[in-house]
């Protein structure tokens, strides 16, 4: 499915709402409007309808001047990807936003309440995929035509991927299937009490995704529709983090998925790290991209997914788009950048300049570093005055382009908009999931290949194996951090590793104190939003809030 077969569907759909008309077999006067009733004259239909749910999760809505699917002040503010991003990103040592747009603040300091917008938006937008993928399963149920079959288990992917996002951030979403149909009603949470729901969750999710691993198509079959390897992603990463979910872990079952990906042949790692953040860092250029949110220069704009990465973090005077990405419009809105604590993970300063002072003057690119993961720029002070600090301060970070790997211009060129794909799934998280597990159950040795694999890419000439004995659960966090920052990764990293409120590791502004303070535990799960609170009867508030 490429970009213009998902606008497509983003234009031509109306499927957003079940119609109301009593008489659900009429045909539009329009031949090119999908309605619910006709959905299934034609297959061709039922793809266009699809790519609506695989947008719901990038853009902000039907494009053409149809407007935006949910009402906001700024609907490419607050898109899915974006939030989530926010969500992910800001909250933790990675990254520090400076626009004083309500709610960032909050994220920024872990003082967030169940009124933040970005925490609103995020619930909303992945209860609407849920939507939409819920009337899309319902209305090709039971279909015999092999494409519609596999079209039905995509759908059903996203609905999974959408509840999992649900599950780690909310814990106790709403819980409705396509067996509820869409219509105005009171969903219900599977529990009022989340350590009851998240597990049933959790157990629904996994089930769902081993009912349609058969049905969908082969790794690699078509990019960037989900199929085999997408699926087998999800249930390691569900499994990575079934001891948070669920309170039991699951090692060995991430393990066996991992062995999926790696066995199947159809993936490796890029050659250069930095091609799965450029322009080509598609599934049809890049072996290491296993499925991701497309995103295209001229078919998907918006100022969303990588192009909202790529200009937030981007400045006039130390990172200009211009000049470090190649888009010249619109540009250098310097509001995102990484926290000095991060800088000391990801640059391994001791082993990169000794006992000596960081040389943010001399070498403000940290090109003495030896890991080429880092694409990290010193500013005006790697420390921020305040959480509101202008983006002048704290590290720059240049890590997503919308230049190709080898610095050429996108075939897709646009001024204002990246063609940059937002991985979800690489294959370098395969090695590192299944290296995790094999810590965790005891495997070191094994462990340690996986590892290296990864670290082999990023040290070329300069690597060097790590030998099991150095394999401990902080080297496996921040060989994490090294390799997803900025990929909305950090946040559910850190919580699985007991670090992302009440832990040992503090970063600056964490609890909106300078040098960073301990927060409590019950921020490991965002609240409800209040306005869901209030509004629906059967909703209960996560503890805490």
């Amino acid at each position: 499915m490429n970009s213009k077969i998902i606008i497509l569907g983003v234009l031509l759909s109306a499927l957003m709402v079940t119609s109301c008309v009593k008489d659900l077999n009429i045909t539009p006067k329009d031949p090119n409007k999908i309605l619910a009733g006709n959905l299934s004259d034609d297959p061709v239909y039922m793809k266009e309808v699809l790519g609506k749910i695989y947008a719901s999760f990038i853009i902000s809505g039907q494009g053409g001047g149809l407007g935006d699917d949910i009402v906001a002040s700024d609907g490419n503010f607050f898109t899915t990807t974006r939030a989530l991003w926010n969500c992910q990103e800001i909250t933790t040592d990675e990254a520090i936003c400076a626009w004083g747009d309500v709610g960032i603040a909050d994220l920024n300091t872990q003082t967030w309440s169940s009124n933040n917008p970005f925490l609103t938006a995020l619930y909303q937008r992945l209860s609407l995929s849920i939507t939409y993928a819920n009337d899309f399963i319902k209305q090709t149920n039971g279909n015999s035509d092999p494409k519609v079959i596999r079209y039905n288990a995509e759908a059903r992917f996203l609905r999974a991927l959408a509840y999992t996002w649900e599950m780690d951030l909310f814990g106790n979403p709403p819980f409705v299937t396509d067996a509820d149909g869409v219509g105005k009603f009171f969903p219900k949470q599977l529990d009022q009490d989340v350590t009851v729901a998240r597990p049933k969750l959790f157990n629904y999710i996994v089930s769902e995704l081993h009912g349609i691993e058969s049905k969908l198509g082969e790794p690699g079959f078509s990019y960037p529709q989900a199929d085999q390897g997408a699926c087998w992603m999800l249930l390691a990463r569900l499994y990575l983090n079934a001891q948070v979910f669920t309170g039991t872990a699951k090692w060995d079952s991430c393990k066996i998925y991992c062995d999926k990906v790696v066995s199947s042949g159809k993936y490796s790692l890029a050659p250069d790290y930095r091609q799965n953040f450029s322009a080509d860092n598609d599934g049809y250029h890049n072996p290491e991209m296993i499925f991701a949110w497309e995103q295209d220069g001229n078919y998907t704009q918006g100022y969303v997914g990588t192009t909202f990465i790529i200009e937030s973090s981007s400045d006039a005077t130390y990172i200009r788009a211009e000049d470090f990405h190649g888009l010249t419009s619109n540009t250098n809105w310097n509001g995102n950048r990484s926290r000095k604590q991060f800088m000391n993970v990801l640059v391994d300063t001791l082993a990169t300049y000794g006992n000596n002072p960081v040389p943010y003057d001399t070498d403000p690119m940290f090109t003495q570093c030896k890991d080429k993961r880092v694409f990290l720029k010193s500013k005006k002070s790697p420390d921020i005055p305040s959480a509101s600090s202008n983006g002048d301060y704290g590290i720059g970070v240049y890590k997503f382009t919308a230049k190709n790997a080898d610095g050429s211009q996108a075939a897709n060129y646009n001024a204002a908009f990246a063609c940059t794909d937002f991985p979800i799934f690489r294959y370098a998280d395969a090695l590192l999931m299944r290296a995790e597990s094999l810590h965790r159950l005891g495997n070191d040795a094994d462990a340690v290949a996986d590892i290296n694999a990864v670290r082999q890419r990023a040290f070329g000439e300069n690597y060097v194996p790590i030998t099991a004995s150095e394999v401990t659960d902080q080297f496996l966090l921040n060989e994490r951090g090294k390799e997803f920052y900025y990929e909305a990764q950090r946040r559910t990293d850190l919580i699985r590793f007991g670090q992302f409120s009440n832990g040992t590791y503090k970063w600056a502004w964490k609890g909106g104190v300078a040098n960073g303070t301990q927060t409590d535990s019950h921020l490991n799960l965002f609240p409800i939003p209040g306005a869901e609170v209030s509004a629906n009867p059967n909703i209960h508030q996560n503890p805490g809030y």
